[in-house]
This record gives structure tokens, sequence and C-alpha cells, in this order.
């Protein structure tokens, strides 16, 4: 006859996996949630700029500036983010991969070209303005995430896409860039924060409503920032959930390109 110390034992067991069962949803659903969340903060950095600075121009001015933190979030934060799930979708791990490579490595490609974009328009705004560039931390933060991302992206290209790079060397090198693919993400989010703090700090000053006294842009910029670093921790969280990765059913004669943290 089992003892009550028994079925208290037999019980946790069954509620943890009641728990587990509960929590484990499949992935689609999530990365439609995920991919509104990016939208969403597209929206919201395109709205700050327009409403708040003045809309957007390629004069050199403020509004040439605007360019950079919509092109950065979009670019280096939610394209990325997107690139590096393209793997997570299960109709990705069957059938033809060529799609799926063209996707991953576009998605990619897209969000570094972006990035370059980004960047261009806020150093010619500080040109245009006398304003000296890379003095911040916000600044070099973001310069090192773009760099990093731009090896991250022509070593993945040359060691997992072209045929001359041998199984050893991918096998070696695979660990080190899903590690980095997370890395970048994570500091991509950083820098959008920063940035988007560092703007607040700079406009909201002498003729406006200090920051300190929360204006309503400042509530609006803030509420961005958090929903920026809720895309980028879902987005890592995803890339880590086992039972959302995609089976390691590849020999190591594939030439799978992985551009961001497929894995």
């Amino acid at each position: 006859m089992a003892t009550p110390s028994d079925e208290a034992g037999a019980v946790g067991p069954r509620c943890h996996q009641r728990s587990v069962a509960m929590l484990d949803i499949p992935f689609p659903p999530f990365g439609a949630f995920l991919g509104s969340l990016g939208l969403l903060c597209v929206a919201l950095v395109g709205a700050w700029c327009q409403h708040w600075r003045g809309g957007f121009s390629l004069d050199g001015g403020s509004r040439t500036f605007n360019w950079h933190p919509v092109l950065m979030v979009t670019g280096l934060v939610v394209l990325y983010g997107a690139a590096a799930l393209v793997y997570r979708v299960p109709k990705t791990w069957s059938g033809p991969k060529l799609p799926w490579k063209l996707l991953h490595g576009g998605l990619a490609l897209g969000a570094f070209v972006l990035t370059v974009l980004g960047l261009a328009a806020v150093f010619r705004f500080h040109n245009s303005n006398g304003t000296p560039n890379m003095y911040s931390l916000h600044s070099w933060m973001g310069l090192g995430t773009v760099l990093l991302f731009s090896c991250q992206w022509a070593v993945g290209f040359g060691t997992f896409l072209l045929p001359w790079a041998p199984a050893w060397l991918r096998q070696l090198y695979k660990p080190i860039h899903v590690f980095f693919g997370s890395t970048i993400l994570m500091l991509s989010v950083a820098s959008c924060v920063s940035g988007i703090n560092e703007k607040l700090f700079f406009s909201l000053k002498n003729g406006t409503t200090q920051y300190k006294l929360l204006p309503a842009e400042a509530v609006f910029a803030n509420t961005l920032g958090i929903l920026i670093l809720l895309f980028g921790v879902l987005v890592v969280g995803a890339l880590a959930r086992p039972s959302w990765k995609r089976p390691d059913s590849d020999s190591l004669d594939s030439r799978q390109p992985l551009l961001s943290a497929e894995r």
C-alpha cells in the first residue's frame, strides 16, 4: 500500500510534467508574436522621429539624423533577429534547403545594408554640424557591434557556404559562430537602447520640458526602449529553447550557411 509520502512524491513530478507541457508551445505562434513585436518597434521608432523629432530629410540637418534610429532598429535588431530565427520554423527542417538559405542570408545581408545606411546618416549629420564623431559610449558600442556583425557575416559565409572550407573547420567554428550570433543581437539591443537614452538627454533640455520631468516624448521613447529590449530577450530565448532547435541531421559535408545564430 502506498504511503501518503509516496503519493505526494508522485504528485510532484506529474504537476511538473503538466507545467512543462503547458509551456511547451509550438514555435509558429510565438514567432508570429515576435514578428508583430518587431514591427511594432519599427513603427514606434518611426512615429517618435516623425512626431517629436520633425520627420525625415537628407539635407544633413537634424531630420537626417532621424534616419539613424529607424534604420538601426529595423536592421540591427528586427531584421537581424528574424534572420537568426529562420531555422526555428519547422517547415525549414525538411525539403529543399536552398530557399531557406537564400531567405536567411538575404535577411542578414539586408540587416547589414540598413545598418550601414544608418551609420552614414549619423556621420553625415555630425559632419554637417561640426559635431565630433565617436566620443560617446553609445557610439563605441554601436560601431563595435557593426564591425563584429560584418566579421560574423563574412566568416560565416566563407566557412559554411563556400566549398573550400573543410568539415573539421566548420565543426570547430560552429559553436563560436552561434555564440557570437546571440551576442551581436544583445549588443545591438544595448546600442539601440543607449542611443535612445542619449538622444533624450540631448534633446529634452533647454527650451523643452526636461527629461527628469518625464514629458510625453520621454514616456514614449522609454517604452520603445523596453519593447526593443523585450524583443531581443525573447529572440535569444527562442534560440536557446531545445524543442525549437532544428534537428541535427546535417552531415559534416553540409554547406548550410549560418550567417547568424542558427541554433
